[in-house]
């Protein structure tokens, strides 16, 4: 989450800096010099100090509205020469038109089409989903993932039919609402018809906003994305939580792939806590009066494991009898099931006998299920139950 939201942050952060070129005498884009980057980055810094001063002083009027209107009031009240939404692209519309797609329907267009779409869905699902994980922290609330999940992909089919692109969940536009006082769907609903009123009806008053103030909203919106508790994290959380988060913010600023970047996450975190688990695994060994030999298994048995596992064992050295006790550990997955028939298996070959002691219900089922594929060597597996002796007379 962590390593999401900060590679995020700074991705929306690096987008911004575009604006502060301009296209230079031999038609190539380049940084802004002199008085128009002075005063790019003037407007920009006033957006960023009412979008902070302005909650001090009253919530009733959201911050960046207030911040938009201020400078572009200034903008063209004063006939300030400066850079404006209508300079970067028009941002007129309609309504768009039913349409069916006209592709053939058949194998090779999927072939094509299904890769991209996998991608699309993957990074669409896990930014939503994401997004919605931290919109519940700042509102102490909680979403419904499974509906957001099943809403988008409604959403974005329904789209496809209009000559639409797929969407997701905007983590900047999410702050953004949550900041300026929203808690409630009617917020989102409001925000989207208002955009489509803004596309068919107000572009020509919003291809007037300076592009300065819509970089200083957004400049504080990756502010306010980074999580700036994470760099007190280094030296105090464990070093693969701190080189996950790392991985995960850089692979999404370098490749601008957030379905790559999490699943990376994800793969470091999996291995890394099936190491930490494959040396927990122990065994507490001793000898009862009957002289039969009992090995007491600590920790999850599964492939990382089974090495540890059986060398606990001493098959040469330990009497006729044996029992594995499990009412500690689990058997997780075909590696430990196969462990458990190489063990048993040494054991009868030194002609000993092995018991399996409190293996749960369903080590027993994967036990059961494994007897198609390897020789599964249970010898025994008893019920041990308690004598209760009550004193005479009592």
């Amino acid at each position: 989450m962590f390593g999401f939201v900060n590679g995020l942050a700074i991705v929306i952060f690096m987008a911004q800096l575009d604006h502060f070129k301009e296209t230079g005498a031999e038609g190539g884009m380049q940084w802004m010099t002199g008085s128009t980057l002075a005063l790019m980055l003037g407007l920009a810094a006033l957006t960023m100090l009412i979008i902070w001063g302005l909650p001090k002083l009253t919530k009733a009027i959201p911050s960046s509205l207030a911040a938009i209107v201020v400078v572009a009031a200034i903008a063209i009240g004063f006939g300030v020469d400066t850079k404006t939404v209508g300079d970067i692209a028009s941002i007129q519309g309609g309504f768009p038109p039913f349409h069916i797609p006209a592709i053939p329907f058949n194998v090779e267009s999927l072939g094509v089409i299904f890769p991209y779409a996998l991608i699309m869905a993957g990074v669409g699902l896990i930014e939503s989903l994401l997004t919605l994980n931290l919109v519940d922290e700042i509102t102490n609330t909680r979403g419904w993932g499974n509906k957001e999940c099943v809403a988008q992909g409604s959403a974005n089919m329904l789209s496809g039919l209009f000559s639409g692109m797929g969407g997701c969940a905007m983590i900047g536009q999410s702050l953004i609402n949550i900041s300026s006082g929203a808690r409630a769907r009617l917020s989102g609903i409001v925000a989207s018809v208002m955009l489509l009123v803004f596309v068919m009806f107000g572009a020509p008053v919003i291809e007037k906003l300076p592009m300065a103030a819509l970089t200083g909203v957004m400049f504080m919106v990756a502010i306010g994305t980074f999580e700036w508790a994470s760099l007190k994290t280094f030296g105090k959380m464990p070093v693969v939580d701190v080189l996950v988060m790392v991985v995960v913010a850089l692979v999404t600023v370098v490749f601008h792939n957030l379905a790559l970047a999490v699943l990376i996450g994800v793969i470091i975190s999996a291995l890394a806590y099936s190491w930490e688990n494959a040396k927990r695994i122990r065994a507490r060994k001793y000898v009862d009066d009957n002289g039969v030999k009992h090995y007491e298994i600590y920790g999850p048995l599964f492939f990382g494991s089974v090495t540890a596992f059986q060398e606990k064992f001493d098959v040469l050295n330990d009497p006729t009898e044996v029992i594995i006790d499990f009412k500690d550990s689990r058997v997780a997955d075909m590696s430990g099931i196969e462990a458990l028939n190489r063990i048993t298996e040494r054991y009868r070959n030194e002609g000993k006998t092995i018991h399996l002691k409190h293996l749960s219900s369903d080590c027993r089922m994967l036990l059961k299920n494994a007897e198609e594929v390897i020789d599964v060597n249970i010898i025994e597996d008893p019920t041990y139950r308690v004598l209760l002796n009550k004193p005479v007379g009592k």
